[in-house]
């Protein structure tokens, strides 16, 4: 049986993809904030050949994030996969009680913390893959001089600014640990039926639903998503959206654009934690990426 983590994973692709992992004999972890859907995933898994297990978190709280990833790295020794699907929209800017606008919380900062923090189970594994459903490639500009919208706030622009820090969170990861078993996929998953979390304006809440009845349903964005996850690419870090493979050699993708924004993390996770954020692979001293 395998193990697979999914961030999001009581609505949507995360739960689409967590009934067809149980549903074939695999163990899916879903991380989520409503523990009655949790409870009714869990108990759907319950009579198929695999396994299913809920863990309940505010993924926009680092701190919450590193209790999740501390849990998991002491349930799970070996961990074959890890699908980051979490996100929560918001019309109006939003800063958690840690300080982050929420969309930089939530969407990049719990990404980063679980791509790192459960290297160490990852690399038990024989062909382990992180997929981080972000939406690649997107040529919207890194506004270095205010990542967490303090000065503009618009939904789409942070949404869209977002997926190309974890763009850039690909980069590094794959410099810092593609010598090694794990590798990193950058995943598009279309426009799709989601949950579509999140607290909305009226003309907003009525324009998502527009597209979601436009949109295909979460089941078939499944099948490219197995691919990866059964069959994970040869290269360190590639880039799809579905089935078809992205350009991960472009200024989109610029190493150097990559160190920028992991000096600039680092700094943040410290300021809230008191410790340091990342670590480059000679630094590791506990095995999850992160300096202890």
């Amino acid at each position: 049986m395998k193990t697979y983590v999914i961030t999001g994973g009581t609505d949507g692709i995360g739960a689409a993809l967590a009934r067809t992992l149980f549903s074939r004999g695999d163990r899916a972890v879903m991380i989520g904030t409503n523990p009655d859907k949790g409870e009714r995933l869990t108990a759907e898994a319950a009579p198929a050949p695999g396994g299913a297990a809920f863990i309940q978190a505010d993924l926009g709280l680092v701190s919450d994030t590193r209790r999740v990833v501390d849990m998991i790295a002491g349930e799970y020794p070996a961990i074959d996969g890890v699908v980051l699907c979490a996100r929560f929209m918001r019309s109006r800017r939003s800063v958690t009680a840690e300080g982050f606008e929420s969309n930089f919380a939530l969407f990049y900062l719990s990404r980063l913390l679980l791509s790192y923090g459960l290297l160490g189970p990852l690399e038990q594994a024989e062909r382990p893959v992180i997929v981080n459903v972000a939406g690649p490639g997107h040529d919207t500009p890194v506004a270095w001089d205010d990542l967490q919208s303090s000065q503009h706030y618009d939904l789409v622009h942070a949404m869209f600014m977002t997926g190309r820090l974890n763009d850039l969170l690909g980069v590094t990861f794959a410099e810092r640990h593609g010598a090694g078993p794990v590798r990193y996929v950058l995943f598009h998953p279309g426009t799709t039926a989601t949950s579509y979390a999140g607290e909305f304006d009226p003309q907003t809440a009525a324009y998502l639903r527009q597209q979601r009845m436009m949109a295909k349903p979460p089941t078939d964005v499944i099948p490219p998503l197995l691919r990866l996850l059964d069959d994970p690419p040869a290269p360190p870090l590639t880039a799809f959206n579905l089935f078809a493979e992205l350009n991960v050699h472009t200024k989109l993708f610029s190493a150097q654009d990559a160190e920028r924004l992991s000096g600039i993390t680092d700094k943040l996770l410290a300021g809230v934690t008191g410790r340091a954020g990342l670590a480059r692979p000679a630094d590791r001293t506990d095995g999850s990426g992160l300096v202890g």
